[in-house]
């Protein structure tokens, strides 16, 4: 579902909005009626391109309903000021602390990405 805009492109995306899937259908919100036809007659490749995304056929079918969108999430960019933040000392010993007992390395290098980001991204908000 998130990687709608990427699989159908910009253009589409700005109009329409996956709602759901069952039984391996995919289920489209289009915002407008001229929309939705366009998008019908687009959707053997539309189908094409979110089984090509997603590796294996898993989707047989799309439907298409009219209604409302949900705006775009925003999205983080890699330029985003907090990223490039340095830790203070003590949020940084804390982590290690934290970190101390996890003896599987993968697991304790991604738990440390997710506690730096979320530290940086949190000292960033109290500035």
């Amino acid at each position: 579902m998130g990687a709608w805009k990427e699989i159908v492109g910009e253009s589409v995306a700005a109009q329409s909005q996956p709602r759901s899937i069952r039984n391996r259908i995919l289920f489209i919100d289009v915002i407008h009626p001229t929309w939705m036809q366009q998008l019908q007659f687009l959707k053997s490749t539309l189908l094409e391109k979110v089984n090509t995304y997603l590796g294996e056929p898993l989707i047989q079918d799309i439907r298409f309903k009219l209604g409302k969108i949900a705006p775009p999430l925003p999205t983080l960019s890699k330029t985003d000021t907090w990223q490039r933040e340095d830790l203070d000392e003590g949020t940084r010993k804390r982590i290690e602390g934290l970190l101390q007992k996890i003896e599987d390395g993968e697991v304790r290098r991604t738990l440390e990405d997710v506690l730096v980001k979320g530290a940086k991204l949190e000292q960033s908000r109290k500035k």
